[in-house]
């Protein structure tokens, strides 16, 4: 009796699932590791300072204000006034005492007020934004209760 030999199949393994993991993993991790900007806004251009760097541990809580210009297409200013930008809206500097207000109230009930005292406001501002618009909007920060504030710069190059 004649025995006939057949060759073994090999088994593949369907790759489909493995792939799609992998398509779901990469967008999962652009999606989470987005958030970390989320508070920046590209109309802002920040200063450089050699001394800017990044806080040594991340703050608990945070209220971030961007300030900046209304500016066209080639970075001219279309209006001299500052803004703050919240979202879609441009609040001017002066006109944002209600806001912060309200911040600071909703902190308030959300953690209590110690915590909300110890919020830090970070004030990230335009390096064309005046001084003395930034002392005022510490200054209203202050009387609506914040006690903690910090400013944002770029990292400047070193210079040798």
């Amino acid at each position: 009796m004649k025995i006939k030999h057949s060759k073994a199949a090999v088994a593949e393994a369907d790759m489909t699932p493995m792939i799609d993991m992998t398509f779901q993993l990469i967008a999962f991790f652009m999606i989470v590791s987005n958030f970390e900007q989320t508070q920046a806004d590209e109309r802002v251009k920040l200063p450089a300072d050699q001394l800017a760097r990044p806080p040594l541990a991340p703050r608990e809580k945070e209220v971030v204000l961007n300030i900046g210009f209304l500016r066209n297409d080639k970075g001219v200013k279309l209006n001299p006034d500052a803004f703050v930008f919240y979202g879609d809206e441009t609040i001017r500097v002066q006109d944002y005492r209600p806001r912060l207000a309200r911040e600071f109230e909703i902190l308030k009930r959300q953690a209590g007020e110690e915590k909300a005292r110890e919020t830090t406001v970070t004030i990230r501002a335009d390096g064309d934004v005046p001084t003395g618009q930034i002392q005022e909007l510490i200054k209203m920060g202050q009387e609506v209760g914040f006690l903690k504030f910090a400013l944002k710069a770029k990292a400047g190059e070193d210079e040798g």
